[in-house]
């Protein structure tokens, strides 16, 4: 059994900062499988934000290249997500995702709201 536990995310005026973290816990070892987060905003689809596998691979979309930079501590199981430059167009729920052997496990999701 997997379990993806969000944390952070808040609300925030636009061009500042936000980190969001995700601790996973299973009854095996976690840390070798590939991680990632995902958003979905209000009458959207969820999509990709960025990925990151067990060796710190790193893929993003391209609307957070640059502002977003994602992390993991293998130690710990878990993952993060620091995101800077914020826009409005960010405000979206932000789920975390780990991928195990072509399955897909998410988290709860956290609110992230960027708004004057």
């Amino acid at each position: 059994q997997v379990q993806l536990v969000e944390s952070g995310g808040g609300s925030v005026q636009p061009g500042g900062s936000l980190s969001v973290s995700c601790a996973a816990s299973a009854t095996f070892f976690i840390s070798i499988f590939p991680m990632g987060w995902y958003r979905q905003a209000p009458g959207k689809q969820r999509e990709l934000v960025a990925t990151i596998t067990s060796g710190g691979v790193t893929n993003y979309a391209d609307s957070v290249k640059g502002r977003f930079t994602i992390s993991r501590d293998n130690a710990k199981n878990t993952v993060y997500l620091q995101m800077n430059s914020l826009k409005p167009e960010d405000t979206a729920v932000y789920y975390c995702n780990v991928a195990i052997f072509g399955n897909g496990y998410w988290g709860q999701g956290t609110q992230v709201t960027v708004s004057s």
